[in-house]
């Protein structure tokens, strides 16, 4: 059967904003006071986005770089430290919660940790939000790590805006971005009038001078020395000449050498005989003050010596403020200064600078000529043009990612359990643990978790034991008897596809599964012979399973000496150490709720993860095979915080994420999310029903079902008719792949779903009685 078709984002609380115009953003980048083009430019888009919407609310989350620490503004709502990902986590909680119309990302490499910044993904595919990346570097020769993530950053973007033609040309050709992806907005600048260089020049000390400027913050990429090395020919021709250079030394500099840059420019100058018409102004200014500097240079001079350079925020700035300007020819100055807009000079050539700067210095017709052209060629940039662009592209983004077919959840119909999908990935050592789409992937082999959860589902399935059944449950115990490693007392995990294990044991939580498969084939298997096996090996691994100490692990135990407990075997077996054992765990479980609770704390932990549901059902499981009120009322209290906690923004079953597994409780992350976790919840429902009668838990139960249905975060079916299911839910679609772990996890909720139907058309049965 074919995928079912994707719907994109849609945010089921605030659907009306996405036909009322954009009311709230997000922007992720540098921010003042850290010293840094980013920075002022993102500060800019904020301040550019207000003038286009007063109302709009602009929430800025400011990177800040490792070893440094800044006093941001009130407007940076959060501040993400660069080389700590649970900051990044804790940004997609609170984006999470706070919901913006869209998140905008200021991208430049270098920004954001990780290899190539990929902690920046940490946020981005843990939340629902559009996103529209704003890229200031878009590389054509990435090394392999930046080619990851970059993809990635791309394929989550709704929206990508670049500041220049070639950097669509890029996107397109070396990246396959569409056409339609790809925004050009040019850099923002400010909104000012033609006006005559004097005087400013006198209000700043440099009256009587021909000013050359150059702004930036000073490092060897800038080629400063090119105009230095040209001075003195310019000034045998133009005497009055200065070169003035604002700018502080780059910070990454002054922390690996300090000032030597600056002092072997003034070395250079000295050397030449031109330092009289040299000033290096060692300030980072703000843009008023830059503006000044400005408007009283008579040519603005870029001498970068990068040619990939895609967008210079000081070039823009001197082209809408009418300067006429001289510059290698990086891809930005050739673009913005073609058909005549400027004087390009070859990267390095010091002599044809001089030529060039020394003809518009003595050709004033020319040069006043330059500057009117390029001042009224550069209107479409200033910030005002800026922000109204920016919000049209938002607006674009937000409709981009509407769902496709109205608010209606698109829900699969709903069919009794099936094992066809489980016998697709099984072979005749065991199931597979991964497949690519419906195909199983042998690189990945096998795993004890997934044969013990089908070991389970062999025996919750309803119907009479067929032969197909018989010859799986075969399979899967003798995967399970081949796991157990008596040296050890646990379970193997691993297995690789030539059927070699990978480890001595597995983790705790997966021999805890293992040990709960056997458990309930003892309890529960239809055949004497299977039930015979598994009291066999239950015997060997249950003295073992006392040395177990991870809550989940002894959840999955305390399930499985529950199911021991309440089958009742015999009735000369008392099961003594099956109680006994059932007793410690238990009390240990209920004592970690129980101090949490006085702690103010509502969960076992102090962390989320996976399969939660297992703690609060192992409590209300064993509680009723013990007869523990206490403990029953425990698992109850916690499930009942758990399924509030499971709800989304329009009442929606959702998940703890992968994206918050590990992290403390509090915000939260949406994606991405797993089949597993309904499951559980389910299971940990008819639990609490079984133990209360109450209707809410099969409702619960209901809801949490439903997720499978499209009843979740997207609207989108991850079950499909023919018992398939989906490996979970990405930022905006299903992923395809169709995994042991979600098929059987769909099955086994399919299961306890009709054991629910069954106890409540029994109970009503009784009441009509």
């Amino acid at each position: 059967m074919a995928p079912p078709p994707t719907l994109r984002l849609v945010d089921l609380r605030k659907r009306a904003a996405l036909t009322a115009g954009i009311t709230s953003v997000a922007l992720i980048g540098n921010y003042p006071p850290r010293r840094c083009g980013i920075a002022t430019f993102t500060s800019d888009v904020r301040a550019a986005l207000l003038q286009a919407r007063p109302n709009i609310v602009c929430d800025v989350y400011a990177m800040t770089d490792a070893g440094n620490a800044y006093a941001y503004p009130p407007e940076v709502g959060f501040e993400i430290r660069a080389d700590k990902p649970a900051d990044y986590r804790a940004a997609a909680a609170r984006l999470c919660e706070t919901r913006p119309d869209v998140i905008c990302v200021e991208h430049e490499f270098g920004i954001f940790g990780g290899r190539a910044g990929e902690h920046l993904l940490l946020i981005l595919e843990a939340v629902d939000r559009p996103v529209i990346s704003t890229l200031h570097t878009v590389l054509e020769k990435p090394s392999e790590d930046q080619r990851r993530v970059f993809e990635r950053l791309l394929a989550r973007s709704a929206k990508v805006v670049v500041m220049a033609e070639r950097g669509r040309r890029i996107l397109r050709d070396v990246w396959k971005v569409a056409d339609d992806k790809i925004a050009i907005i040019p850099h923002g600048a400010p909104d000012r009038p033609l006006e005559d260089s004097e005087p400013f020049k006198q209000a700043l000390g440099f009256a009587g001078h021909d000013m050359l400027f150059t702004f930036g913050l000073l490092s060897p990429n800038k080629g400063i020395e090119t105009v230095i090395r040209a001075l003195p020919e310019i000034v045998k021709v133009r005497p009055s000449t200065l070169y003035v250079v604002l700018g502080a030394t780059h910070p990454h500099l002054i922390a690996t050498e300090g000032e030597r840059y600056r002092q072997s420019l003034q070395a250079l100058a000295a050397d030449l005989g031109v330092s009289d018409h040299l000033r290096l102004v060692d300030a980072y200014t703000d843009t008023p003050k830059l503006v000044n500097y400005l408007q009283a240079a008579d040519v603005y001079v870029t001498p970068y010596l990068n040619p990939a350079q895609i967008t210079s925020g000081t070039l823009s700035y001197a082209a809408a403020l009418g300067k006429p300007i001289v510059s290698t020819p990086y891809w930005h100055a050739a673009e913005l200064l073609a058909d005549d807009l400027g004087r390009l000079a070859p990267f390095g050539d010091s002599a044809a600078f001089g030529r060039e700067i020394t003809g518009l210095l003595c050709d004033a017709s020319a040069r006043e000529a330059l500057r009117r052209r390029i001042y009224a060629a550069s209107r479409h940039t200033i910030w005002s043009v800026f922000g109204e662009s920016s919000i049209a592209v938002f607006e674009a983004a937000v409709q981009a990612t509407r769902p496709l077919g109205g608010d209606a959840v698109r829900a699969q119909p709903r069919g009794a359990p099936s094992i066809a999908s489980v016998r697709r990935m099984t072979d005749s050592c065991g199931i597979f643990q991964h497949s690519l789409f419906d195909i199983p992937d042998r690189r990945h082999g096998y795993c004890v978790d997934d044969n013990a959860r089908a070991l389970l589902l062999m025996h919750r399935l309803p119907g009479p034991l067929s032969g197909d059944r018989r010859s799986l449950i075969a399979t899967y115990a003798a995967f399970v008897q081949h796991a157990w490693n008596p040296d050890t007392g646990r379970f193997r995990n691993f297995m690789s596809y030539e059927r070699a294990w990978l480890e001595a044991q597995g983790s705790e939580d997966s021999t805890g599964r293992a040990a709960l498969s056997v458990a309930v084939s003892a309890a529960d298997a239809r055949d004497p012979a299977h039930r015979r096996w598994a009291q066999s090996l239950m015997g060997q691994v249950l003295p073992h399973m006392a040395l177990i100490t991870s809550p989940r692990a002894d959840a999955f135990i305390l399930m499985g000496l529950a199911a021991l407990i309440s089958a009742e075997l015999s009735s000369e077996d008392p099961r003594v150490l099956e109680r006994a054992m059932a007793r410690a765990k238990l009390d240990r479980l209920v004592g970690f709720a129980e101090r949490r609770r006085t702690a103010g704390e509502p969960w076992f932990e102090g962390v989320l993860s996976y399969d939660n549901a297992r703690l609060p059902e192992a409590c209300l499981r064993a509680g009723m095979a013990l007869g523990d009120e206490a403990a029953v009322a425990a698992g109850l209290e916690a499930l009942d915080w758990l399924c509030r906690y499971q709800t989304g923004p329009a009442g929606e079953f959702l998940p703890v994420a992968t994206a918050n597994f590990g992290q403390p409780i509090g915000g939260r992350s949406m994606f991405d999310q797993q089949p597993l976790e309904a499951c559980a919840t389910i299971e940990a429902c008819e639990a609490a029903f079984l133990a209360t009668a109450d209707p809410r838990w099969i409702a619960e139960a209901e809801r949490a079902y439903a997720w499978y249905e499209g009843g979740n975060t997207l609207r989108l079916p991850l079950a499909t008719t023919d018992g398939e299911c989906f490996d979970g839910l990405t930022w905006n679609s299903v992923n395809e792949n169709r995994g042991a772990e979600s098929i059987l996890s769909f099955q086994l909720a399919g299961c306890a779903q009709l054991r629910l139907t069954t106890y409540l058309g029994e109970g009503l049965k009784a009441a009509a009685e």
